[in-house]
């Protein structure tokens, strides 16, 4: 008998369904290219909270549904940086609740390492931002050639919050690491592939991604997460300390007059004049 069943949480953000083991979630906002906001942080960490003790549970794909897996924050969060100086939910997205590491932001990251299977990410069209953060949280990425990825937080006179200055740094050599925040350039999937980024490239990323999936959830469930927690412990070493730094540095950079600046010059096209 097929098995499948539906997790009714946040439908109309993320929808989560699960066929033979094998949880497929997707981001659901395809008119926004599945961008960022306070509603599309919260159901990203509850899909994620509720896989890690589902059932029988395998594998996971996440990906995006419309022309993007996820172009990163909502641009309204940026223009309410740019109207008041800061009042945005960047960076403070939710508060750190006792016992946790991670505020809301993070989390939508983050838990994708904590749930217990292997997380696939299948990404396409533009993963930016914190887009590309949540893609840096699954334990593998499969991209499509012509998807842009960036680092694109100092752009917007940002730095990346989103556990990606961990997970970036396990993936690249620092000063790639480096290079790709520092200019927050565009490079496509072809690049990202050479570069560490993702793991694999296709056509087809989601069904690929889902063809893994089926083929990991024939694995031994025990030696699967057994495998995955041992290679957890490597990244949770520092996590704590390191999300704390992420949250710290970025709370001071919120509304200050040179992100104010960034931000106002990314919308009026201009260069933008700094103060030193």
């Amino acid at each position: 008998m097929r098995m499948m069943s539906e997790h009714s949480a946040a439908p109309d953000r993320v929808t989560v369904t699960i066929d033979h083991g094998v949880a497929d979630v997707r981001l659901n906002r395809p008119d926004k290219r599945n961008a960022l906001d306070p509603a599309m942080f919260a159901a990203i960490a509850e899909a994620g909270e509720r896989l890690k003790t589902e059932d029988g549970l395998r594998a996971v794909v996440l990906s995006g549904e419309g022309a993007s897996f996820c172009a990163g924050l909502d641009f309204g969060s940026f223009q309410a940086m740019a109207g008041d100086g800061g009042s945005s939910d960047v960076g403070s997205i939710g508060r750190v609740a006792e016992g946790q590491i991670t505020h809301l932001g993070q989390q939508a990251c983050w838990v994708w390492q904590e749930v217990p299977v292997p997380v696939i990410a299948a990404v396409h069209g533009h993963a930016l931002g914190g887009g590309l953060q949540i893609a840096l949280g699954a334990d593998i990425r499969i991209a499509h050639p012509d998807t842009k990825l960036s680092v694109r937080e100092l752009h917007w006179g940002l730095t990346p919050d989103m556990t990606a200055t961990l997970t970036l740094t396990r993936l690249v050599r620092p000063d790639v690491a480096k290079e790709l925040t520092f200019s927050a350039r565009l490079v496509d999937g072809t690049e990202a592939a050479s570069l560490g980024l993702v793991t694999r490239l296709s056509e087809t990323p989601r069904d690929d991604a889902l063809a893994m999936a089926s083929e990991l959830a024939q694995r031994s469930p025990d030696a699967v997460r057994g495998a995955k927690a041992l290679f957890g412990r490597l990244l949770d070493e520092h996590a704590a300390e390191q999300f704390a730094a992420e949250r710290e540095t970025i709370e001071g950079l919120v509304g200050s007059p040179n992100q104010v600046e960034a931000v106002m010059a990314g919308f009026e096209s201009r260069p933008p004049v700094f103060r030193d």
